[in-house]
């Protein structure tokens, strides 16, 4: 059995929990000296994916906006366009 973990931690399960400790222990010091603490990590991670997908739904509300706008302009000039053509046929065939 230990043999199988050792092999997924790349070492013994002590010297692995004894180097998670020490580097944890300097992450910490490190951390506590740039004044960060783990909940605003943990916050600013939170509004990085608030922001992310805000902008996902952002960009296919402004995409709905201009294909409005376009097709306002493009379906009655292709009706009209449509239109004549479909005359010019009716005034050929007479």
């Amino acid at each position: 059995m230990s043999g199988g973990l050792s092999r997924f931690l790349g070492d013994t399960p002590l010297r692995v929990g004894v180097r998670l400790l020490v580097f944890s222990f300097i992450v910490g010091l490190v951390m506590s000296a740039l004044d960060i603490r783990p909940w605003q990590i943990w916050l600013w991670a939170r509004q990085l994916v608030e922001r992310i997908y805000n902008m996902g739904f952002a960009f296919f509300a402004d995409a709905l906006e201009y294909l409005i706008a376009g097709a306002m302009i493009v379906v009655p000039l292709f009706i009209i366009m449509r239109l004549l053509r479909l005359g010019g046929r009716a005034r050929r065939m007479d």
